[in-house]
């Protein structure tokens, strides 16, 4: 709730150009934006409403008039068992819908790594070698008619499929509440995406997600991490796959059971992995995953971009506006479903 004067104090807990605060300045006079980076001042609590969150929050009793956060971040699952996370007078978002062009692009990618052997040409350069059985490494499988399994279809997923559609292949997807709307009600970046999901050949529930790999030649996990997700893609499921699949993760490490994804990778039962996200991170240097030559590792960067702050700044204005015009906000938290 905005003052007697109808001023709103929104505080920017992160580094923010000066360009871009002064945008957001421009939005509307109501609004009194701070920048404080990359401490909060204790002073600054008291009569904040808005708070555009950096790494530290603040405990529910410091800001008594605080109606709303907005998160840096796409998943909340670090933050959401937070006091002031959980308040229920307060309305949080996450800045979802930005990362869906680098997060695509890294899983495609990442794919194409695999089909190319990109890791064995690295290898070679490394040596300086020319090898006599070049053709015998270097044999690929184009991505167009190969067949690739999303799970998670929101705005990652969906835009993946539109460039995957572009390639000519096929996209299956798995995502819960199938029997809710299938549209993106969440923010998306003009032209992105699959906004109706019209691109999928089929489209499963989570319970199937079994049933959908062993079609895939490709899986990609772009789910966040909650209770329902933990482990969902557990022995079972990478049994499933077939041997010459591979199985890409940008979404949270727990989502997949790594011990059982470290054996299926030793066994054979699937041909590799490229993972941008682990159980743990950093990974720890005595994890197996570091040695397998079959695994291509990042270190949790496929959401990271040069446009990153601008991306963000972008949502959180078209969010202060809807604020500002009392209109629901993108990107909200059900607490419930954890995202």
């Amino acid at each position: 709730m905005s003052d007697s004067s109808g001023v709103i104090k929104v505080v920017i807990a992160t580094d923010f150009s000066d360009e871009i605060i002064e945008q957001l300045r421009g939005i509307s006079p109501r609004l009194h934006i701070e920048r404080h980076f990359p401490n909060v001042p204790d002073s600054a609590w008291a009569d904040v409403e808005i708070l555009f969150a950096g790494s530290r929050l603040p405990d529910p009793v410091q800001v008594p008039r605080l109606r709303w956060i907005q998160f840096l971040s796409a998943g909340l699952d670090h933050s959401i068992d937070k006091p002031i996370v959980q308040a229920e007078d307060i309305e949080i978002t996450s800045t979802s819908g930005i990362h869906a062009t680098q997060m695509a692009e890294y899983s495609l990618a990442m794919m194409l790594s695999f089909a190319y052997n990109v890791p064995k040409m690295i290898e070679l350069q490394a040596k300086a070698e020319w090898p006599k059985d070049r053709y015998q490494f270097f044999t690929p499988r184009p991505l167009r008619d190969q067949t690739l399994g999303i799970v998670g279809y929101g705005s990652i997923g969906r835009e993946l499929a539109r460039l995957a559609q572009g390639l000519g292949m096929t996209v299956l997807a798995s995502k819960r509440n199938l029997l809710q709307t299938l549209e993106d009600t969440d923010y998306v970046e003009p032209g992105l995406g699959d906004p109706q999901a019209e691109i999928p050949a089929r489209i499963y529930p989570p319970e199937a997600l079994a049933s959908m790999v062993q079609l895939c030649d490709f899986v990609v996990a772009t789910v966040p991490l909650t209770a329902s997700t933990r482990h969902m893609i557990n022995e079972n499921v990478l049994k499933a796959m077939k041997k010459t699949a591979v199985l890409i993760n940008v979404g949270r490490g727990s989502v997949i059971d790594e011990p059982a994804l470290i054996s299926a990778l030793a066994a054979g039962t699937i041909a590799g992995a490229g993972l941008d996200v682990f159980e743990e991170e950093p990974l720890p240097t005595t994890s197996p995953l570091w040695n397998m030559d079959n695994v291509i590792i990042s270190p949790h960067i496929s959401g990271n971009s040069a446009r990153y702050n601008e991306k963000a700044a972008a949502l959180f204005a078209e969010n202060l506006q809807r604020y500002l015009e009392k209109r629901p906000l993108l990107n909200k938290l059900e607490r419930q479903r954890g995202y």
